[in-house]
C-alpha cells in the first residue's frame, strides 16, 4: 500500500529536499507541504496523510503544538496521522514533550536519506522509535531532571503481568522485538503480542509512549 505523507518545515529547501526524496519512492506519496505548524495542521485535516513529517522549531505554531493538535483532535475530527518529528539535539525538551503527546518518534535532520525513508515506513507500519537507543538516552536525560512518577503512573503498572512488565522494561531500554525475544527466550510473535497487551492495558498509543511511561512511572531509571 502507498503511504501518504506531508512535510512540515519552515525551511523551503529542506522541505523541498525531503519531499523530493520521499516522492521518488514507489510506495510513498507526498500529498502536500507546509511552512509552519498551523498550516501543517490545516493541510493534514484536508489531505488526511498517514504520516506527518514535522519540524520542531517553526514560526506561527511550532511542531510541538501542531503535534498536540493532530494527535488530540477536537470533537468531530476522527483522523489522527502518525507524527514523525524532525529535530537536532539542541531541542531535546521539545522532542520529549512531543513523545508524551503521542508522536511516534523523531529523526535527526542530518540523518542519511535512507534513514528518512526507513523512518517513514516504520512509522506508517505502526511501529515507533526509529533510533531506540538515541531516544532512550534523550528521555533518560529528562527523567534525571524530573522526579520518578508517583501515584497513577506507578499504580497502572499493577495491571501488567510479570512477563508484560519485563517486556515493557526492555522496550524502554531500546530493545527491538527480535532482541527482546532473544533475551527472554520467546518467539518474536509472542513478544509482539505482549507489547500489544501492554499498550492496551496502559492505554498507550505506541512504543514511544510506552518508553515515556516506563521512565515516568519509575519502572526504568536513568543510567540502568
Amino acid at each position: 500500500m502507498t503511504t501518504r505523507v506531508i512535510v512540515v518545515d519552515d525551511q523551503a529547501m529542506v522541505r523541498a529536499g525531503f519531499a523530493a526524496l520521499l516522492a521518488a519512492q514507489s510506495d510513498i506519496d507526498v500529498v502536500g507541504e507546509a511552512p509552519d505548524g498551523a498550516q501543517g495542521v490545516e493541510l493534514s485535516r484536508r489531505t488526511r496523510p498517514d504520516v506527518v513529517l514535522m519540524d520542531v522549531r517553526m514560526p506561527e505554531m511550532d511542531g510541538l503544538e501542531a503535534a498536540r493538535r493532530l494527535l488530540t483532535p477536537p470533537p468531530g475530527v476522527t483522523h489522527r496521522p502518525r507524527v514523525l518529528m524532525l529535530t537536532t539535539f539542541d531541542v531535546d525538551d521539545y522532542v520529549y514533550e512531543a513523545l508524551r503527546a503521542g508522536a511516534s518518534g523523531f529523526l535527526l535532520k542530518d540523518a542519511p536519506p535512507a534513514d528518512l525513508i526507513s523512518a517513514v515506513r516504520v512509522v506508517a507500519s505502526g511501529d515507533a522509535l526509529l533510533a531506540p537507543s538515541v531516544t532512550r538516552r534523550l528521555i533518560a536525560d529528562f527523567a534525571r531532571q524530573r522526579p520518578a512518577g508517583r501515584g497513577k503512573p506507578a499504580l497502572r503498572l499493577k495491571a501488567l503481568t510479570e512477563r508484560e512488565t519485563e517486556v515493557l522494561t526492555l522496550v524502554a531500554r531500546g530493545r527491538s522485538n527480535a532482541e527482546i525475544a532473544a533475551e527472554l527466550f520467546l518467539a518474536e510473535q509472542t513478544v509482539k503480542t505482549h507489547v500489544s497487551r501492554v499498550l492496551t492495558k496502559l492505554d498507550l498509543r505506541d512504543r514511544a509512549q510506552a518508553v515515556v511511561f516506563a521512565y515516568e512511572s519509575g519502572l526504568v531509571a536513568p543510567g540502568e
